[in-house]
């Protein structure tokens, strides 16, 4: 997240008269929370070059609306969301393309290098069933190392929910891995 601090500079910058401040504040913005998003529409969209999609279109969203921005959340919490709804959108819409086209051909496990690959590709595979839901929430809490609190914000649900979620994101994680070993 953002320091305090630094988000009332950004803030004073976006809302200055001059046209550099503003662009200097934007490029601040997106130097601090660009690492951590990525990371969660990677997490989310389980593409890279549609992570880098994701994260463009909430970047362009996010320089619309800053101007806009109340203060009802933290900075980095409401450009949480905005990256979130982007690569969900981003997601469904490589979703859409797969349904048009053939199924592609699956990955064969003998040709990747070792065990520890096979297992990677296990999990990777099993994350890929996962709802959004629960690869937002295990993305935020297990890649991104936030509290069940800072969980809740991003997402705007109670505690109790955040908690919720991971725990039933968890078993359902444990459930596809194992379905697969069984296979």
């Amino acid at each position: 997240m953002i320091a305090p601090k630094a988000e009332r500079e950004i803030l004073a910058g976006v809302r200055s008269p001059l046209a550099a401040d503003r662009t200097r504040a934007f490029e601040r913005l997106v130097a601090s929370v660009h690492r951590p998003l990525f990371a969660v529409c990677e997490s989310i969209t389980q593409h890279r070059a549609d992570a880098e999609d994701a994260l463009q279109e909430a970047y362009v969203a996010a320089h619309r609306g800053l101007a806009g921005f109340r203060g009802d959340s933290r900075l980095g919490t409401w450009m949480y969301r905005i990256a979130i709804r982007a690569a969900l959108r981003q997601r469904a819409r490589r979703r859409r393309r797969a349904d048009h086209a053939l199924a592609s051909e699956p990955i064969d496990p003998r040709t990747l290098a070792g065990p520890e690959n096979v297992d990677a590709e296990r999990v990777r595979r099993a994350l890929g069933r996962l709802s959004a839901e629960h690869r937002t929430v295990l993305a935020l809490f297990c890649v991104e190392d936030h509290s069940h609190e800072e969980i809740a914000e991003v997402l705007g649900v109670p505690v109790g929910t955040a908690w919720s979620r991971l725990h039933h994101a968890r078993k359902r994680l444990v459930a596809e891995f194992e379905q697969q070993r069984d296979c």
